[in-house]
C-alpha cells in the first residue's frame, strides 16, 4: 500500500508514520509537511534512511503539490492541521487556511486519483464540552473556538464529498494525545519544561477543566485499524476514558518530578474555556476490536521521564 501522510513531521503523524513503518515494513510512505513552528524532522530522523519512506516539504493548500503527490498513492491520511487553541484565538486565519482549504484541496485529489480511502483526522472538540455523559459520532456539532470551528468545517467537507462526489472517506475523533514528540505549546510537554527550567507553570482558572487522555500509541492503533478495517463513510471516535482535570495533571507532574505544589500559577482563564470534553468510543471497541493498550500511570511517567532527556531549552 502507498500513503499520503500529511502533517507526518508533528507529534501524531510522525508517531504513526514510526507506527506503520513496523508494522508494515513493505508499505510505502511520503510525508508531506509543511514544517511550521510544530513540524520538526528531528522526529522522524530514525527513519529517514528507510527505503520506502520519503519526505516533501510543502503546504496542503498547494493544489499542485497535492495532486503530483496523489497521483503516486492509494491512500491520503491527513494529520495536517494547526492546532493549538490559544494561537487560534489570537489570529485564526492560518487555521482556517489549513483546516478547512487544505481539507478540500486533498479531498480533491483523491477524488481524482481515485484513492481506496481518505482519513481525515479530528478531534473530540468539534463536539464542543459536556457536564456530563459524553458524545457520541451522531451528536451535534458545537465548536467553542477558532480551532475546534475550523477542524468541524473540515469534517463537514469531507462529509459533503461523500455524499456529492462519492468520496471513500473515513473521519476519526480522538481526544486529547500524549506521549513522546509533541511540540511544547500543549499542557504536558509545556509544562515539564517550565518546570525543569525553574519556572512555575500557568494555569488557566482554578484548574478544573477535564479531558480525557489518549497515549499517541493507542491513537496510532486506532487510525491502523480504521485504515485497514473501518467501514467507508463512517465516524469513530477514540477516547480511553480517562479523564483528569489540569490541575490532576500538573500535580502529578510535580509529583514524578519531586517538585512543590507552590510551582503552580493559578491565571486568568482562557476565553471560551471548554470545562469538559468526553466522547464514547464503543463504535470504535465493539466494531473494530480497539481498546487502550497503554496503562495512564506508565504512559504518563515515560512522557515525563523521555522529555527530561529531550527537551530543548
Amino acid at each position: 500500500m502507498k500513503l499520503l501522510i500529511t502533517g507526518g513531521a508533528g507529534f501524531i503523524g510522525s508517531n504513526f508514520i514510526r507506527y506503520i513503518l513496523g508494522k508494515y515494513p513493505e508499505y510505502q510512505i511520503i510525508n508531506l509537511d509543511k514544517l511550521t513552528y510544530a513540524g520538526n524532522l528531528d522526529n522522524v530522523s530514525d527513519i529517514l534512511d528507510n527505503p520506502n519512506y520519503s519526505f516533501v516539504e510543502g503546504d496542503i493548500t498547494n493544489k499542485k503539490l497535492v495532486d503530483e503527490l496523489g497521483e503516486k498513492v492509494d491512500v491520503i491520511i491527513n494529520f495536517a492541521a494547526e492546532t493549538h487553541v490559544d494561537r487560534s484565538i489570537d489570529d485564526s486565519t492560518p487555521f482556517l487556511t489549513t483546516n478547512i482549504i487544505g481539507t478540500q484541496i486533498l479531498c480533491e485529489s483523491a477524488l481524482k486519483h481515485k484513492h481506496e480511502r481518505y482519513i481525515q483526522v479530528s478531534t473530540d472538540e468539534v463536539y464542543g464540552d459536556i457536564e456530563e455523559g459524553e458524545f457520541t459520532e451522531e451528536s451535534q456539532l458545537k465548536p467553542s473556538s477558532p480551532y475546534s470551528a475550523s477542524k468541524a468545517a473540515g469534517d463537514m467537507l469531507v462529509l459533503a464529498d461523500m455524499r456529492t462526489y462519492g468520496l471513500p472517506a473515513l473521519i476519526s475523533r480522538c481526544s486529547n494525545n500524549y506521549g513522546r514528540y509533541q511540540f511544547p505549546e500543549k499542557i504536558m510537554p509545556f509544562f515539564i519544561k517550565k518546570l525543569l527550567a525553574g519556572d512555575k507553570v500557568p494555569l488557566y482558572g482554578d484548574g478544573s477543566n477535564i479531558r480525557d487522555w489518549l497515549h499517541v500509541t493507542d491513537h496510532c492503533r486506532a487510525i491502523d485499524l480504521i485504515l485497514h478495517k473501518g467501514k467507508i463513510g463512517e465516524i469513530y471516535n477514540v477516547g480511553a476514558n480517562n479523564e483528569h482535570s489540569n490541575l490532576e495533571i500538573t500535580k502529578r507532574m510535580l509529583k514524578i518530578l519531586d517538585l512543590p505544589e507552590d510551582r503552580i500559577e493559578f491565571v486568568a482563564d482562557r476565553l471560551g474555556h471548554d470545562i469538559r470534553y468526553a466522547i464514547d468510543a464503543t463504535k470504535l471497541r465493539d466494531d473494530l476490536g480497539w481498546k487502550p493498550s497503554v496503562d495512564f500511570e506508565e504512559g504518563f511517567r515515560d512522557t515525563v521521564e523521555w522529555y527530561k532527556q529531550n527537551i530543548q531549552f
